[in-house]
């Protein structure tokens, strides 16, 4: 198996600059798709916070919608970049309410120009003291994330250089760079909705959290979900874009810094 070690805007700078806003559009259609799977099981309502648009139609822009309801504490669906000058940055996070202790969901795609992705299912305890959650979440998928690193030789996995960001990745999470083939974004796409059809069924299932218990895990979820925002090395291309008042704004709209609408409970 392969391996990248390089920083996101070293990538970039690396590469030729091309147009990728075909790869784009699909790898949005991607996010389209998951979101209304999302969307059909979960009522939310979006909050003011969300920017609909900014930059410029002819250079680096993008667009975050925020959101929360009853049973989610924030999702945001958001794209960065300048497609036509070889960058596009796009999410799909949703973080549940206390109410259940299900692991929260975690999605970017990435053109560079070449591709790259992320899906993980986000812990809510430290899996080496609670083995009850880990084996419920995360021991059945120990072979297909083992079988995909030996099946998809065109994947190479990335390793961030921060160990921040290393450290919050789960043992079945998927992080790849891959040409920007056909073949390998329908790949994308098939092992991205098996992980949103896999945490859906998981909420389904889950049980509640006694409401005692509610107030300390919404306060763990907030700290994790800030300090990933606040730490991903990512967001330097915000700042090259954007610059540092608009990336800071950008940052807290994802951890819900300037949130409007409660926090369920």
């Amino acid at each position: 198996m392969k391996e990248t070690l390089q920083h996101v805007e070293q990538m970039l700078d690396d590469s030729p600059v091309i147009d990728v806003t075909q790869t784009f559009e699909q790898l949005r259609g991607i996010l389209a798709e998951l979101k209304a799977m999302i969307d059909a099981r979960f009522r939310v309502e979006r909050d003011p916070c969300s920017l609909d648009s900014y930059g410029s139609p002819d250079g680096p822009g993008g667009s975050l919608e925020a959101y929360s309801g009853p049973e989610v504490d924030w999702m945001v669906h958001s794209w960065l970049g300048n497609p036509k000058a070889s960058f596009a940055n796009l999410h799909l996070t949703v973080w549940l309410g206390p109410q259940v202790r299900v692991p929260h969901l975690g999605i970017a795609l990435l053109v560079w120009p070449e591709g790259w992705f992320y899906v993980d299912h986000l812990p809510r305890v430290n899996l080496v003291e609670d083995g009850d959650y880990y084996d419920r979440h995360y021991a059945g998928q120990d072979a297909s994330w083992v079988g995909f690193r030996e099946e998809n030789p065109d994947f190479t996995w990335f390793t961030s250089r921060s160990g921040f960001i290393r450290a919050s990745l789960s043992p079945t999470a998927h992080c790849y760079s891959f040409p920007r083939t056909q073949a390998n974004l329908e790949v994308v796409r098939q092992v991205t909705r098996a992980k949103v059809e896999q945490w859906l069924r998981w909420v389904e299932e889950a049980e509640p959290v006694p409401e005692a218990e509610r107030p300390a895990l919404a306060a763990t979820d907030l700290a994790i979900r800030r300090n990933i925002a606040e730490r991903d090395p990512a967001n330097v291309m915000g700042v090259r874009f954007f610059g540092q008042e608009l990336t800071d704004q950008l940052v807290r709209a994802l951890w819900g810094g300037d949130r409007t609408l409660p926090r369920p409970s």
